[in-house]
């Protein structure tokens, strides 16, 4: 069967669906512990005076079914901003219909009208069918690179 796929820009409405999302997301990875936003931590990250990120909704037959979140960072080597998805996710009842692949397209083609030189994710080491999926559209992995993050404690130590 097929389904009628559509990406949209988000709404300030779309904010608790968004966070839904995040929450789903965040129990498929066995992170869900981790996940402290709020509402109004998004509806400031998205639509306040000075956004910081971008999301988009994917619906399947006009039912959303996942989002994409993503912003801008820059490479000194090519000297131009860059589109990296934070968070990519599809409800499991969706997947195999297109949604994750019209996803990735949408942020292709805004990275391509930007003009932005790279479109960047991180997946995690054991999520395997992700993995697969990236690299059967010619996503390659930067195995030689290691994420290292800040965050609590560590960071307010830090900024001293």
């Amino acid at each position: 069967m097929s389904y009628q796929i559509s990406i949209r820009r988000a709404t300030p409405a779309d904010v608790s669906l968004i966070l839904t999302f995040i929450r789903e997301l965040a129990t498929y990875e066995k992170l869900a512990h981790e996940v402290v936003a709020r509402e109004e931590d998004f509806h400031e990250a998205l639509f306040g005076a000075h956004p910081v990120v971008e999301a988009v909704i994917a619906s399947l037959a006009g039912e959303p079914v996942g989002y994409a979140l993503f912003f801008a960072n820059f490479s000194t080597f090519l000297g131009k901003p860059g589109l990296y998805l934070e968070d990519l996710y599809v409800r499991p009842e969706a997947r195999g219909h297109g949604a994750g692949r019209a996803l990735l397209e949408h942020l292709a083609q805004i990275a391509v009208e930007r003009n932005w030189g790279r479109f960047e994710w991180a997946v995690l080491d054991w999520n395997e069918p992700s993995i697969n999926f990236y690299k059967k559209m010619g996503a390659r992995a930067m195995d030689e690179w290691t994420i290292f993050r800040m965050t609590g404690d560590a960071l307010k130590k830090l900024a001293l």
